[in-house]
């Protein structure tokens, strides 16, 4: 073979070798030798274990995306928990956008409470601890009717919010009337609203394990998830590529948020509880990020930035994030959900977080974050 066909043929096999092994990222590793990951790999059907790994494309000022997925699979339900926080939080300050002479640093008072609260605060709180009451001092705000139909105008679907995460009343359809303060002094007032009804869901695995606690006592049959929030992974997922790149999406696909709002939203996803006031024994580091350093309360090197929301409950352990190394020139975006009751149980509070889920969101992290390096 002649020296030229044979450079050719070697640049072409590089080539081909090269973008295989970029190609199967995720799927190399899932197949680690670590223990952590090997174990849920053993069964990961029983897991419920779903994965979406994005590679980000850099083209001159063009932004493009190179998924790889596992088990990805919409009509599988799993509980999202507090991941619904991340589109009420960015929402809340779209429709705060919609008033003249408002900001992040505007403030409101709901109804039945005369204590002034701040979106800025509140949006702090969401991303820093996930605080489920600000979280729904927001969504008095929002509605149910308005976050559900912006994200279907955003091709965010298929997605729905049904419930708040905290109150005695969370499925109440009915909001609570919301005075704006605008930075001018002016008040206005958001009548409280009577939201649609909800449906059942009609999905996969909506009814879960083989038991659930009720007022102390067992239940002998399976939870019922059919009228709880649905916020599968690849919406999810799809969220956080809109408020991290949304120079990547058309104009009605984007958050219609400012830039200043945008920024602070951001910030706020990447803050540790420290930095936001939080005491460090006790909101550590990692206390709502999950990849890479759920396993461990040291100190985040100040070189990786995580962008990200978590969510927990039901035994459900989800996290959207995107991760970036400024010193190692390191970017990636990961989002995973894996469900852990080994009783089958739902509502005893014994889950296995912290010996597998725990673990597995670490390592799968800081495995990803090591073949992104190379």
């Amino acid at each position: 073979m002649p020296v030229f066909k044979k450079c050719i043929f070697f640049f072409v096999a590089l080539l081909f070798f090269s973008c295989s092994s970029k190609k199967n990222v995720l799927e190399k590793v899932l197949a680690s030798k670590d223990e952590k990951i090997k174990e849920v790999m053993k069964n990961p059907k029983q897991y419920e274990l779903q994965i979406i790994y994005t590679q980000i494309i850099r083209n001159k000022e063009k932004i493009t995306f190179k998924d790889f997925t596992y088990h990805l699979d919409a009509s599988n339900y799993y509980y999202p928990a507090s991941t619904i926080k991340l589109p009420i939080a960015i929402l809340a300050l779209e429709k705060l956008n919609t008033v003249a002479n408002t900001s992040v640093n505007s403030t409101f008072t709901i109804e039945g409470s005369s204590e002034k609260l701040k979106f800025a605060d509140e949006i702090t709180k969401v991303f820093a601890v996930s605080d489920n009451v600000a979280s729904s001092n927001l969504f008095e705000f929002t509605g149910f009717d308005y976050i559900n139909q912006k994200m279907k105008e955003k091709g965010l679907a298929p997605f729905r919010i049904t419930h708040r995460l905290s109150g005695s009343e969370p499925s109440n359809p009915l909001v609570k009337s919301v005075t704006l303060y605008k930075d001018d002094g002016i008040a206005e007032v958001f009548p409280s609203k009577l939201n649609e009804k909800s449906t059942e869901l009609v999905l996969k695995k909506l009814k879960k394990g083989t038991g659930f606690m009720k007022d102390e006592k067992l239940v002998n049959e399976p939870f019922d998830f059919s009228k709880k929030n649905y916020y599968p992974l690849e919406t999810l997922h799809n969220t956080l590529k809109r408020i991290v790149f949304p120079e990547a999406f058309n104009e009605n696909e984007r958050f219609k948020i400012t830039d200043k709002e945008r920024e602070f939203i951001l910030f706020s996803m990447q803050n540790l509880p420290r930095n936001a006031g939080y005491d460090p024994k006790e909101y550590y580091d990692s206390y709502c990020k999950f990849f890479m350093f759920g396993d461990s309360k040291d100190q985040i090197p100040e070189n990786i930035k995580i962008y990200n929301k978590i969510g927990q409950a039901y035994g459900t352990m989800t996290e959207t994030a995107y991760i970036i190394d400024s010193e190692n020139k390191v970017e990636f975006m990961v989002s995973a959900t894996m469900l852990v009751n080994k009783d089958g149980v739902f509502n005893d509070n014994i889950y296995e977080y912290d010996s597998v889920s725990l673990p597995f969101f670490a390592t799968l992290g800081r495995e990803l974050y090591a073949k992104s390096k190379m």
